[in-house]
C-alpha cells in the first residue's frame, strides 16, 4: 500500500513543495498517496498545482489530494507535517509592534520572549487539536512539526497528547554547512555534536576529519568577510567559545547584550550579509511585502518555472525513510523533553539533542553535561519557555507575565511594572484566541 502523507498547514507554499519533493525522492515514496490541507482554499489549489508539477516533472506515480477537512487529510496517514500560521499577520505585527512602543526591540519574535510567547498562545490550542486528531484518525502516524515557537509547542504536545511528535528546524544543518564553507570542509568529513534548546543551541564539538576544528573557525573569522556577515553569533562565539545554531537576527532577540540601546542596534543588528541581518520587524515587513505579491509570484512558478527535483536539505523526508520507508538509519537533531538527556538543563524542558530515526522508532542520545556557561544561557531561555507552557496549560495569566518578566532582553530593557503594562495589552490585543484562560487579569 502507499504510503499516506498528510500536509496541515499546506498553504506554506514553497515548504509545501520542498518537502514533498523530497519525499518522492526515496524508492519507497515514489507511489505516495499525497494529502494536502489548509484553512485557506486559494493558498490550498495553489499548492496542489504546485505539487502535481513536481509529480508530472519526476513521473512518479503518486497521487495529489486537496482538502479543507482536516480529518479526511489525516485519516489513516503514515506521516504528518504540520506548517501552519495561527491567526494570520494582521495580529502577528501586534507582537512586533507592541513591545516596541515600549522600547523592546524585535526582529522575528517566532521564538521566545513577548512576541514568541503569546505566538505560541495563539497557536498551541490549534496543535493540541490537530493531535488530538492524529490520536483518534491514525494513531501510529509519525508527526513531524515546523511551525514556530518550536520548543514550547513541542514540550506542550509532548505532555499534552499520545502523539510521536518532534520538531524540526534547519538551523542545526544549516549553520553546520555554513561553518564548513567557512574552513573548506567537504560536509561528509565533518562530524559534530549539538545540544540545547531550538535557535540557541551549540556546537559541543565541531570536527573536521576527527580533529577539532574549532581552531580553524576562529581563523576563518579573522577575515572580514566572515567576521562582518553574522555580527551577533560571532561575538557570542568570541565570547563563548562555542558556536550558536540560529542567525543573528534571531540571536540579537535572545540575549541581553545585543538590543537593549540604540547603539548596540547600530553595531550589531542593522548591518551583515546573513539572511536575517537583525533590523528591526524583519520578518514582518517581508510578509507584508508578499502580501500581494505571493499570487502573482507563484503563479510564475507554475507556468515558467523549473521543477527542482533533487533532494534538499530538510530532514523529514529522510526521518520517514528511517522509520517506514528502507529504514536506512538518520542522525539528526530533535527537539523532544528533557529525560535525562543533557544533564545540566532543565529536566523536563524541550532540548534540541542528537536523535536517530531508525525502524525502532526516534531514538534520543545522551549528551551528558554541556559547559556549565552555556547551560546559565540557556536555562534562563528554558525556564522561561516552563512558565509559558504551564501557564497555557492551566490558563493561569500570571505565569504569563513571569516569563516575560524574566526573558533577558525586556527585563535589560524594561522596569517590572512596564513589563506587566505591556503584557496587559498584549493579553488584551489576542484575546478572542485565549478563550481558553480562566482570566486575562495580571
Amino acid at each position: 500500500m502507499p504510503k499516506k502523507f498528510a500536509f496541515i498547514g499546506a498553504g506554506s507554499l514553497g515548504f509545501t513543495r520542498d518537502l514533498v519533493r523530497d519525499i518522492l525522492t526515496f524508492d519507497k515514496f515514489r507511489d505516495a498517496d499525497i494529502w494536502l490541507m489548509d484553512i485557506n482554499p486559494t493558498r490550498l489549489e495553489y499548492s496542489k498545482r504546485g505539487v502535481e508539477k513536481i509529480v508530472t516533472a519526476g513521473k512518479y506515480p503518486a497521487s495529489v489530494h486537496a482538502t479543507t477537512n482536516r480529518v479526511e487529510a489525516l485519516e489513516g496517514a503514515d506521516g504528518v507535517l504540520i506548517t501552519i500560521l495561527q491567526g494570520g499577520v494582521e495580529v502577528w505585527r501586534s507582537d512586533i509592534e507592541i513591545p516596541e512602543r515600549y522600547g523592546v526591540d524585535i526582529c522575528v519574535g517566532d521564538t521566545r520572549g513577548p512576541s514568541g510567547i503569546f505566538r505560541f498562545l495563539r497557536t498551541a490550542p490549534v496543535m493540541l487539536d490537530i493531535c488530538k486528531d492524529v490520536e483518534k484518525y491514525c494513531p501510529n502516524a509519525v508527526v513531524l512539526n515546523y511551525t514556530n515557537p518550536m520548543a514550547m509547542l513541542c514540550r506542550h504536545l509532548q505532555s499534552e497528547s499520545k502523539v510521536n511528535v518532534t520538531g524540526l528546524c534547519h538551523s542545526v544543518q544549516g549553520t553546520a554547512q555554513m561553518l564548513a564553507e567557512w574552513i573548506g570542509a567537504d560536509m561528509k568529513d565533518v562530524e559534530y555534536t549539538c545540544a540545547g534548546i531550538n535557535h540557541q543551541a551549540f556546537y559541543i564539538d565541531y570536527k573536521w576529519k576527527g580533529q577539532d576544528a574549532y581552531p580553524l573557525i576562529r581563523k576563518a573569522l579573522e577575515r572580514p568577510e566572515i567576521a562582518e556577515s553574522d555580527p551577533v553569533r560571532n561575538a557570542m562565539f568570541r565570547n563563548l567559545g562555542y558556536y550558536n545554531t540560529e542567525s543573528s537576527g534571531h540571536n540579537s532577540e535572545y540575549n541581553a547584550w545585543f538590543r537593549k540601546r540604540l547603539d548596540l542596534i547600530g553595531k550589531y543588528c542593522t548591518h551583515g550579509t546573513n539572511w536575517n541581518p537583525g533590523e528591526h520587524a524583519y520578518i514582518l515587513k517581508e510578509y507584508l511585502g508578499r502580501e500581494t505579491t505571493w499570487e502573482k509570484e507563484y503563479t510564475e512558478y507554475l507556468e515558467h518555472g523549473e521543477v527542482e527535483l533533487e533532494r534538499g536539505d530538510e530532514y523529514a523526508a529522510n526521518i520517514f525513510n528511517a522509520l517506514f520507508g528502507d529504514n536506512t538509519p538518520f542522525p539528526f537533531n530533535g527537539n523532544l523533553r528533557n529525560e535525562g538527556y543533557v544533564d545540566n538543563l532543565l529536566p523536563g524542558a524541550c532540548v534540541e539533542i542528537p536523535v536517530v530515526a531508525c525502524k525502532d522508532g526516534i531514538i534520543p542520545q545522551k549528551v551528558g553535561r554541556i559547559p556549565d556557561h552555556l547551560a546559565i544561557l540557556i536555562n534562563t531561555s528554558a525556564g522561561c519557555e516552563e512558565l509559558a507552557v504551564r501557564g497555557c496549560i492551566e490558563g493561569n495569566p500570571e505565569d504569563i507575565f513571569h516569563a516575560i518578566l524574566f526573558d533577558p532582553l525586556t527585563s535589560a530593557v524594561l522596569t517590572m511594572d512596564e513589563i506587566r503594562d505591556m503584557t496587559r495589552e498584549m493579553f488584551e490585543k489576542n484575546r478572542e484566541y485565549l478563550g481558553y484562560f480562566k482570566t486575562l487579569k495580571i
